[in-house]
């Protein structure tokens, strides 16, 4: 799963959730944004009841947990750093699940995606980052 989008591959991400790397890199920038912890303190690995959860629901909570406090996200920007698969036929839908998630529109979510050329662990594709900025306001 990366952005909401099962994205067919013969390797998977290992995680206590659905190990959505571009879903948790935007969750922690928006959760960074307002000061409000990380992914980690809201969704702890040592609860079962966060276990395989789909990080779409996950990233409407944060939405939620923003609006509570008094913020509405702008827009939200995710660099995805990974030598494969190939994710630019999937940006699109990416970019609309996690706008539906957030109630944006589509054009308030950015997602790019580039590889390290082979360089260091990413390169060698033992895994994928993702790097995610959000803009956010007082409501």
């Amino acid at each position: 799963m990366l952005g909401g989008i099962a994205i067919p591959h013969e390797c998977g991400l290992d995680g206590h959730s659905d190990a959505d790397v571009v879903c948790h890199a935007v969750m922690d920038a928006l959760l960074g944004a307002i000061a409000a912890g990380d992914i980690g303190q809201h969704f702890p690995n040592t609860e079962a009841r966060w276990k395989d959860a789909n990080s779409l629901e996950l990233l409407k909570h944060v939405g939620h947990v923003l609006e509570k406090n008094g913020w509405s996200v702008v827009n939200v920007d995710v660099a995805v750093v990974a030598e494969a698969p190939r994710l630019a036929p999937h940006i699109p839908a990416m970019r609309e699940r996690m706008a539906t998630a957030l109630g944006l529109t589509q054009a308030a979510v950015s997602v790019k995606a580039t590889t390290s050329e082979g360089m260091g662990a990413l390169g060698r594709g033992e895994g994928i980052g993702a790097m995610a900025v959000a803009s956010v306001k007082q409501s």
